[in-house]
């Protein structure tokens, strides 16, 4: 048995055609056009994940004494879960009035809530971080400095670094450092780290609305992205959680071309291939890596079927796709396939010394104090949670072998495997390590999503047996889908709660060869005035900021 998007249930028998679908009984919609819902949710997520760091500016701490940040820490966990307990009780008490007609709607809107007040909490750990000193997470120094110099280039019209960098981030910084920085990208990229963090979390949760419903894309696809929430650049992170629900929800809409109207299919092909197109520019990794599993998973839900006609329209969204791309990120495009080919990466890092086979955990480029790595397992040295995976992607296969969305995750899940290994396999014949460490986090998201997949398989299921069980036997089956709803809320608001708040705190300042010299660094460098930050340790600094942490490496 199966349970369509549209809520209906159909009984598959072996071999055959479904048989006449059994309708669920109708779910309870409050008032508004589907379009008018959807914007209401994004402007609900993107307000909610501005609050948190606005109250976070007022605190009074010095952040580089660690009682500050824990205390700090813990004023954003209270306002996080104050806020969000509101939207839950919203949805409470709605269920009880006029016989819950606004039930859905208020679900909808606290379910989007949610997604923007987490990543809002790690944008507000941000602001704690760099409380006291204008300067970006590593002021001048590193990739950030770098970003910081070509946007400024970019920005007077001269050419970056580096042809091969994605060009979006930098024209961003640049054009938003002119209208609200005087033109100083170095005070602006702070802005767009705390900003880039907080836009996280809505924008996952409204690429997978694109698939599943508001609170299960913030169950099955916003949860999972928040082991990648990134404050330091966050515009890379971002792009790969957006890139896989857009991905996915392409090679959907590709398998339903056959008996779609031409002009909502050219538009809907041309669509996805601008939003594509600006994605590429923002970060073009993700797509290398992606690229054997979309294309095995767009061959396999290609309108094959459909007569000449069908596949014809086939040919033309994805000819609609293509011809959107190049007109967006062509130029930049054709940059990769030249000079790409030729920008070697010589930059041994933590991982690239590791088992790579092992990919369940980033400890950055900055590991930090480590032991034995990776951590052994009880399983020929494989962990518990490798298992879990594994045998996820396994189930959820089983489960949804006929589903776009499913196999489509789980090719590129194989994908990025495969290139990782190819990548890695050739690194001492070139002694070149092109970025293959990066698929850590490609290949994480996409075994969290296949768990998760599990999970949303099985609770479709068990909600079609509660359909048919209420319709011969009154009062058996599974409690009403407003329990669950509720339970989902109160259960994902402790979930999301506790990994901002540890995904936060690895930013709190240290000195230290872990992420929190990024901040560190920045309350020691030399304001523009020249004057010293705030809380700069004894109240020097200079121009380079506090370097003495490299020893720790050496």
């Amino acid at each position: 048995m199966t349970v369509s998007t549209e809520g209906t249930v159909a009984v598959l028998p072996p071999g055959g055609p479904a048989a006449p679908a059994r309708p669920i009984p109708a779910v309870r919609r409050g008032p508004g056009s589907r379009g008018t819902l959807l914007l209401l949710e994004a402007v609900v997520a993107f307000g909610a994940a501005l609050v948190l760091p606005l109250l976070a500016v007022r605190f009074k701490l010095d952040p580089l004494d660690r009682i500050a940040q824990v205390s700090g820490l813990a004023a954003i966990q209270l306002r996080f879960a104050l806020v969000g307990l509101l939207f839950i009780a919203a949805v409470g008490l709605v269920m009880r009035l006029r016989g819950g007609r606004h039930f859905d709607l208020t679900a909808r809107i606290a379910a989007a809530a949610l997604a923007g007040l987490a990543s809002g909490f790690v944008a507000a750990g941000a602001v704690v971080a760099l409380h006291g000193t204008p300067w970006p997470m590593f002021g001048l120094n590193g990739d950030s400095g770098r970003i910081v110099e070509w946007a400024h280039a970019v920005a007077n019209g001269r050419p970056s670094g580096s042809p091969v960098y994605p060009p979006a981030p930098l024209y961003t910084l640049g054009y938003y450092a002119e209208w609200f920085r005087g033109g100083n990208t170095a005070y602006a990229f702070k802005d767009l780290q705390i900003l880039g963090a907080a836009a996280f979390g809505p924008l996952v949760y409204l690429c997978w609305r694109m698939l599943l419903g508001p609170v299960r894309a913030l169950a099955f696809g916003v949860a999972p992205a928040f082991a990648l929430i990134d404050a330091y650049k966050p515009y890379s992170q971002t792009v790969l959680v957006v890139l896989v629900p857009v991905l996915v929800a392409m090679v959907v809409s590709l398998s339903r071309t056959g008996t779609q109207a031409w002009r909502p299919l050219l538009l809907k092909g041309a669509g996805f291939g601008a939003l594509l197109g600006v994605l590429f520019l923002t970060y073009s990794g993700w797509f290398l890596w992606s690229a054997a599993g979309v294309l095995f998973a767009a061959l396999l839900y290609f309108p094959w079927r459909t007569g000449r006609l069908g596949r014809l329209k086939g040919a033309a969204f994805l000819g609609a796709s293509l011809a959107a791309f190049l007109v967006v990120a062509g130029r930049y495009l054709a940059v990769m396939l030249t000079e790409g080919q030729t920008t070697k990466d010589y930059n041994f890092r933590f991982d690239n010394f590791t088992d790579p086979a092992y990919y369940l955990m980033w400890r950055t480029d900055m590991p930090g104090k480590v032991g034995e790595w990776p951590p052994p397992g009880e399983y020929g040295g494989v962990g518990l949670f490798a298992l879990v995976t594994f045998v996820c992607l396994g189930a959820a296969i089983w489960l949804g072998l006929r589903r776009p969305m499913v196999v489509t995750v789980a090719a590129m899940f194989i994908s990025a495997w495969v290139m990782r290994m190819y990548i890695a396999s050739h690194m001492y014949e070139t002694q070149t390590v092109q970025l293959y460490t990066r698929t850590n986090n490609q290949l994480l998201y996409c075994g969290l999503l296949l768990c998760a997949l599990v999970v949303h398989l099985v609770s479709q299921r068990m909600a079609a047996r509660r359909a048919e069980s209420a319709s011969t036997t009154e009062g058996t089956g599974f409690p009403g889908r407003e329990g669950a709803v509720i339970g989902t809320l109160c259960a994902l608001l402790l979930l999301l709660g506790t990994v901002s708040s540890s995904m936060a705190d690895r930013y709190m300042p240290a000195k230290e060869n872990t992420y929190r010299i990024l901040p560190w660094v920045s309350h020691t460098i030399t304001e523009q005035d020249g004057s010293c930050p705030t809380y700069a340790p004894g109240g020097t600094c200079s121009k380079d900021g506090d370097q003495s942490w490299l020893s720790f490496i050496r």
